[in-house]
This record gives structure tokens, sequence and C-alpha cells, in this order.
């Protein structure tokens, strides 16, 4: 099914390129961005990079350079490089500020973090070292919740699951 909706978009975005009006960057933006959105769905990174920063070079648009580099940090985030990953999700929203995916995805790094941390607790270390790494937890799991309350107020009927744990952890802060 994916390979059939693949084969369907590129179809769709190369009638597009032919029909819509276009400046020859925009469409050099937009068909390195299409070749990187098709390399990155087939798990091939490194070539979708390579395509994404060539769109970058070219595309002048702010917010189709926004999801350009959105998806460049869903690549870092798949193949674990959280730092690299928030770097680029910032740099998307300081583009486009409209973007609760994103956002979504910061959340989810800290709350993954802040996990990790939690499990670096165990029986071997003294509660200092514990106490430090809860405050820790706790302030991953703060910006976590800073950043999924953004997303939810974005797109207040996606992340179902970040609002169930923004209520149980009592980081809802819900506005009237």
């Amino acid at each position: 099914m994916g390979n059939f909706i693949d084969k369907t978009f590129t179809v769709i975005a190369d009638i597009l390129l032919k029909v819509l009006p276009a400046s020859k960057q925009e469409k050099q933006a937009f068909s390195y961005y299409r070749a990187g959105m098709s390399a990155q769905s087939q798990g091939k990174y490194a070539e979708a990079l390579e395509n994404y920063y060539e769109a970058l070079q070219v595309e002048e648009d702010p917010y189709d350079r926004s999801y350009t580099l959105y998806n460049i940090g869903l690549i870092y985030g798949n193949i674990g490089n959280n730092s690299q990953a928030l770097e680029y999700y910032h740099q998307a929203l300081e583009l486009n500020s409209n973007l609760p995916q994103a956002l979504n995805n910061i959340a989810v790094i800290y709350h993954s973090s802040g996990l990790n941390t939690l499990t670096m607790i165990n029986e071997d270390i003294d509660d200092m070292q514990g106490a430090e790494y809860r405050a820790l937890a706790t302030e991953f799991f703060d910006k976590a919740g800073e950043y999924w309350r953004q997303a939810l107020k974005l797109a207040p009927d996606n992340y179902p699951g970040a609002r169930n744990w923004l209520k149980v952890s009592g980081r809802l802060f819900e506005e009237n």
C-alpha cells in the first residue's frame, strides 16, 4: 500500500510541477524536497538528507523551508540523534509556528529523556544522586508538558495520549 501511495504522490507531484506557475528555482526546490521525501519513506536517510539540504539551498519560501527542516528533524530523531532533531524542529518552528507535529516531536524527545533519566536511578546510587536524577527527569517532563500544551492548542483533537499524560501528571493547565 505504501508503495502505491509513494507512486501516486510522485505522479501528482510531477503533474503539479508541470501545470502550476512556478519559477525554475521553486520547481528545483520542490524536486529536491520530493526526492528527499521519497528516499526518507524508503529509509534511505543519507540520500534524503542530501536532497533536503539541496532543497534548502534553493528554497526561499519560509513556509516550505519549515517543512524541509521538520523532515530533517524527523530523520535525526529516527536515527537517535535527538540533539540534532531538536535543533531542526526549532528552526522549523522559527519559520512556521503552526507546526503542531514539530511541537509534539520535541515533547516526545523531552518525555523520553525524562523516562531515560529515571531508569538511571537504581540501588547502586546514593540518595543525593537519586534526587539529582529525579530533579533532572522532572525538568524534562516539564519541558515535554510545555511543548505538548502548545501542540494541543494548535491541534486540539490530536495527541490524545499526550493530553492524557498531561492530565495524569498534573501538567494540563487548560484555559477557559
